[in-house]
């Protein structure tokens, strides 16, 4: 395979497009079968809207749609075998819903959509379809641009609705929503008024998910609490777990108390620290290393085995020498590396193998020493408001600045860094996510005892922010969002970030700037409707934004 074009993330070749390998590491041919599963997953979609009608509900499916959204985000998984499996269980599952559709009274020859019925078994056939179903089969470009805006912020809740589904919260209307709108992205039908219109409310399904996953945490482990993380190391081998599921977290934690193995946090687990339920583990050491991209070296650095529990994997180096070390689970695959399998029956997941390996390498080499400081999340923050109204209304807070979102490799994201060191000593950065790996680790001080560092958790605890901002609104008992001293300066890289952007406009949050780029998927008129209706923008340099932003 040749030819692809994907350009769902930040770092899309020249911000237009990938077309021959994905600078993720995506290959194209795992690219194009990643568009016919989207493409069949429309197509069940098509059955399951119309056997609502009829009041019957297929969670099996439910489930299939929203995981395998999940898989095709960014750096999720690159394994093709995956997806040539994962398609023909569609089928199964597209043929179920046909069936039960049929036996209801349903008029199953009014589903005409060509992903509804089409099926090629051998790889060959998959591989030639796959070629002719992906974004650029929308010809109309602002049509285009809405449907994609529409599925990334659906991939982008489907990983907060996974999150939250292993810990055993659901929410059926949810799904409904989202399965509503893969079929919307197939009707020709409703113009760019009604497409931008479906665009919003994925922004108000996504502040439903966001709260979800929230109460799932928060129930599950304790409302975070503020602490000083550890990240140094001590001399026992350990266990290093990144991405974002604390179902797998705790599992893992678990399963490793008395063997002699040590876990640590990498990237956006850094805030599973922050929760009073895994403060009891001895063994939970700390965090190790900096963001995702930082992998690369940091897996090398660590000498021990890698878990792999969500999206976040960078391909390793030809020479890399971690490869045999790294285990993935849930929606995460690599071809190479070894995959533990899913629970069944209510079973944890078996992480023993792991576990037995860990057991045989090296401690992990110290590459810094100290602490850093989280666990800001909305409950903590509004137990400070008090303390935080009064240092604005003192003048001691000038303005908060949410600097969340995604952190990346382009040189340009130096940019968050020198932006985050020149901020005023009266300022506070809130933040979420991997963003903060620009600036958390620096000096920055306190005000009245405050961080001038927020830090609320992982992408999926965004919703903290919005909390946050709708809080110190009823404390200073305004009427609008926009009237607060808060200022958003946001960085994206991927298909969660897109479901926070949309969130953050549902709610009626203006003028967001969002860098290092403005994704390539808007259109020239799309983008024009976000400017001028949200305000959004995108970022100029340090001294340009400061100026305008303070």
């Amino acid at each position: 395979m040749e030819k692809m074009f994907c350009f769902q993330c930040q770092e899309t070749a020249k911000n237009e497009g990938c077309t021959i390998k994905g600078v993720c590491g995506k290959t194209a041919d795992v690219a194009n079968l990643q568009d016919l599963l989207m493409y069949i997953c429309k197509g069940i979609s098509h059955y399951t809207v119309a056997l609502r009608k009829f009041g019957i509900e297929m969670n099996e499916i439910n489930k299939f749609i929203t995981d395998s959204l999940f898989m095709t985000i960014t750096n999720a998984n690159f394994y093709r075998s995956r997806f040539i499996t994962r398609l023909r269980i569609a089928y199964e599952m597209r043929n179920a819903a046909k069936e039960q559709l049929a036996k209801a009274g349903g008029n199953v020859d009014a589903i005409t959509f060509d992903g509804a019925l089409w099926q090629g078994y051998t790889e060959a056939e998959m591989d030639e379809k796959a070629l002719s179903v992906g974004v650029l089969s929308t010809e109309n470009i602002d049509v285009r641009s809405l449907r994609e805006l529409t599925i990334y912020g659906l991939k982008g809740m489907a990983a907060y609705l996974e999150h939250a589904f292993n810990l055993g919260y659901e929410v059926s209307e949810i799904y409904a929503f989202m399965q509503k709108a893969l079929v919307a992205t197939t009707d020709d039908s409703l113009s760019a008024d009604d497409l931008t219109a479906l665009v919003l409310e994925t922004g108000q399904y996504g502040v439903q998910a966001m709260a979800l996953l929230d109460k799932a945490n928060t129930t599950s482990y304790g409302n975070p609490e503020i602490t000083q993380v550890n990240i140094g190391v001590r001399t026992n081998p350990g266990i290093l777990i990144s991405g974002h599921d604390l179902k797998d977290m705790e599992e893992l934690l678990k399963q490793t108390e008395g063997t002699g193995v040590d876990v640590y946090t990498h990237s956006e687990m850094l805030p599973a620290h922050y929760y009073p339920a895994f403060k009891k583990y001895s063994h939970f050491v700390g965090n190790y290393g900096s963001s995702w991209w930082h992998q690369v070296e940091d897996f090398e650095n660590f000498n021990g085995v890698i878990l792999f529990t969500t999206n976040c994997i960078v391909p390793p180096r030809k020479t890399s020498t971690y490869s045999d070390r790294v285990y993935t689970t849930g929606a995460s695959g690599f071809d190479g590396f070894k995959h533990i399998a899913d629970r069944k029956d209510g079973k944890p997941k078996d992480f023993s193998a792991l576990i037995e390996h860990a057991k045989r390498c090296a401690p992990p080499k110290e590459i810094e020493q100290g602490t850093i400081v989280g666990g800001f999340a909305h409950n903590q923050v509004i137990a400070l408001a008090d303390k935080v109204v009064e240092a604005v209304k003192s003048g001691a807070i000038r303005k908060f600045f949410v600097m969340g979102g995604c952190d990346g490799r382009m040189n340009g994201r130096n940019y968050y860094t020198e932006f985050a060191q020149r901020l005023p000593s009266d300022t506070v950065i809130l933040t979420a996510g991997c963003a903060k790996y620009r600036y958390n680790k620096l000096k920055l001080g306190t005000i009245n005892g405050i961080p001038r560092v927020l830090d609320a958790g992982q992408c999926n605890d965004s919703y903290s922010l919005a909390k946050i901002a709708l809080a110190l609104k009823d404390a200073f008992g305004l009427d609008d969002l926009n009237d607060l001293p808060i200022v958003y300066n946001i960085a994206w890289y991927e298909q969660k970030a897109v479901i926070v952007l949309l969130a953050l406009l549902y709610l009626g949050v203006k003028n967001i700037h969002l860098g290092p780029t403005l994704p390539a998927f808007l259109s020239p008129n799309v983008a024009n409707v976000l400017v001028n209706n949200f305000g959004i923008s995108g970022i100029g340099t340090v001294d340009e934004d400061l100026k305008a932003m303070l």
